[in-house]
């Protein structure tokens, strides 16, 4: 209680000087770590309502006893204060603040609208141009599903520019019936021109009518024995028609809004996010706030806005599943509306997804419950002091020494934890065909950047006893005091789940044939082998598509993309005169001359 005092004084005495203004606030303890970050559209009027200790729930109370002091921040205006909000919970992670893990960005559909020929792509990542986008898309299936049905219905392009301005002849995708290749001249641009409008108002929801007006085109067509272009009508009728009968009618009057429920069972907190554009479901996705005890439901649920909505773009509603205190500072922040709906189809997507919140929460208590018990296990047979929870699992990857990576992945108690994931780029190339000389690289360049805060408790290498030997002398000058070394070598006939496990000062063993524990050592080893092999494949892509034009300084990522836009290919460019070099938009007399020199 004495506590609860004294940081209420100290609290009134922040009151007093408080801004009137909004902004940011962050209430510090005693060893000048942050406790807890909030935003307000009026700071003073904000930490007044801590004041008022007895209404305050439990975790509220405690945060207010360890206040030591306050400090302010005056922005202009709601969304400012949101984002320094965002960004400072992000960069800080105060221990009273509700923090939102998963900040992965969803596929989009773009169409550069500004183009005379616009195309239509995938797209992930911020918006920074005046292209129509169109999402988000839960999964890159949701996205592939509308593309296609877009293809089959509008003919739009997909192909990069540079194909573009360089083709002749039509591609495949006209001969299929998924593009009507303008870039051969099989359409004018007035044409394509409507094919883009229709295809923009298909995926803003704006298609009662499109069906009707093909249906007339086909009709008429057909009437001048154009069979052919008829066909074509028809084929466009067929796809709009599957992607209607495949829309629930509870998402046909919504044109664009997020659904967003709360579910809390087992002393976790799901929120389930539907995302609806024009009248159809493009998806839903799970996430697990933490930092959840003691707050109440509609605060986490402005907590996750909160966060969420800084990292992406709002749509014009968010439906809840319970209504916010700060309702207005979020929608004049988002600049989008927030409702609660208590019947109508918004409240049976509602309930929905509160369905599919509780299946989300059932599905991961299983899966912790699975992982937990395989956990245990792995501590009595690997003799572990304690549940490990932190395991890096390392795998190498190369071709005759080519491209050679190392990779690191991380599993805990929760699973694979994917934001931890690095990989290591071998920086000596005499060692690039040596497994151990790759291994103790990347083990030292590893041990050379830990922290506390990510010192792992078990290291499982894809080796034998070589391996294990050899990771031990590369790391005998570091601090192993906790830290175990397991290495897992295939049996002698190669098996899975004939495996040799080696540690030092013990005899090599296999574990139980078919067994839970056997698979889960498989499964974070072979983890760890798929994540190597596909970032080795990355790496091997990117090469190929390298030119002479990298080898060239001076010449950055901007001007050879220039270069290629204007001439097509590298061949063209080596061919160009030193005119025809200066030619092109972006590119200066200067950096003309230097890649006409190159090539000359």
């Amino acid at each position: 209680m004495a506590d609860i005092l004294a940081g209420l004084e100290i609290l009134k005495k922040h009151i007093a000087i408080a801004p009137e203004k909004p902004g940011v606030y962050r209430m510090i303890g005693g060893d000048e770590k942050v406790l807890y970050v909030g935003k307000a559209k009026n700071i003073k009027k904000r930490i007044v309502a801590y004041s008022h200790i007895h209404k305050l729930p439990v975790r509220l109370q405690r945060m207010v006893s360890e206040i030591r002091r306050m400090e302010f921040i005056i922005v202009e205006n709601e969304a400012k204060a949101l984002l320094m909000e965002n960004e400072l919970i992000k960069k800080l992670e105060p221990k009273y603040n509700i923090l939102l893990k998963d900040d992965k960005t969803f596929p989009h559909l773009v169409i550069d609208v500004a183009s005379e020929f616009p195309a239509l792509r995938k797209y992930r990542g911020a918006r920074h141009d005046k292209s129509k986008y169109f999402g988000p898309f839960a999964s890159i299936g949701a996205v592939n599903s509308v593309l296609d049905t877009v293809q089959k219905a509008f003919l739009l392009r997909s192909c990069r520019d540079n194909v573009f301005k360089n083709r002749d002849r039509p591609c495949l995708l006209y001969q299929i019936k998924r593009c009507s290749a303008p870039c051969a001249g099989k359409i004018s641009a007035e044409d394509y021109r409507r094919l883009v409008k229709e295809a923009v108002d298909f995926l803003d929801g704006k298609n009662t009518k499109i069906q009707d007006e093909l249906s007339v085109l086909m009709q008429k067509a057909s009437d001048n024995m154009e069979f052919e272009q008829a066909m074509v009508y028809r084929d466009r009728i067929r796809a709009l028609t599957n992607v209607q009968s495949g829309t629930m009618v509870e998402y046909a009057d919504i044109k664009s809004c997020d659904v967003v429920a709360l579910v809390r069972k087992n002393d976790l907190v799901c929120i389930q996010v539907f995302f609806i554009r024009g009248g159809q479901n493009c998806g839903n996705v799970p996430y697990f706030p933490k930092q959840t005890e003691g707050a109440e439901d509609a605060e986490v649920l402005e907590a996750f806005l909160s966060s969420f909505y800084t990292t992406h773009i709002p749509p014009k509603e968010i439906v809840l599943s319970e209504p916010l205190r700060n309702k207005e500072f979020l929608e004049e922040a988002l600049k989008t509306k927030i409702n609660t709906y208590q019947k109508g189809n918004k409240h049976k997507l509602v309930l929905r997804a509160l369905e599919n919140a509780l299946a989300s929460i059932e599905r991961k208590v299983a899966m912790e419950a699975s992982v937990k018990s395989n956990l245990e296990e792995m501590q009595r047979i690997f003799e572990l002091p304690r549940l490990p929870q932190r395991i890096e699992v390392y795998d190498n990857s190369h071709i005759q020494g080519s491209y050679a990576i190392g990779a690191m992945i991380v599993a805990t108690p929760e699973g694979f934890d994917k934001k931890q994931y690095r990989t290591f780029n071998i920086k000596n190339p005499d060692i690039t065909n040596d497994d151990f000389a790759m291994m103790k690289e990347v083990l030292t360049r590893r041990f050379d950047k830990m922290t506390p805060e990510n010192r792992p408790d078990v290291i499982l290498l894809d080796g034998g006893l070589g391996q294990l030997h050899a990771v031990h002398e590369a790391l005998r000058d570091y601090d192993l005091t906790g830290i175990h070394i397991i290495a897992i070598s295939k049996g002698p006939d190669r098996n899975a789940g004939k495996e040799f496990y080696h540690q030092l000062g013990r005899e090599s063993f296999s574990l139980p044939f078919q067994s839970p524990i056997a698979f889960y050592m498989q499964n974070i080893r072979d983890e760890a082998h798929r994540f190597a092999i596909g970032t080795h494949r990355k790496k091997r892509g990117k090469s190929v598509y390298k030119s002479r034009l990298d080898e060239i300084e001076g010449i950055g990522a901007v001007r050879k993309r220039d270069l290629l836009n204007y001439f097509g290919s590298v061949e063209e460019i080596s061919q160009a005169s030193l005119k025809d070099l200066e030619k092109v938009p972006g590119v200066s007399t200067k950096t003309a001359q230097l890649v006409y020199d190159y090539f000359h």
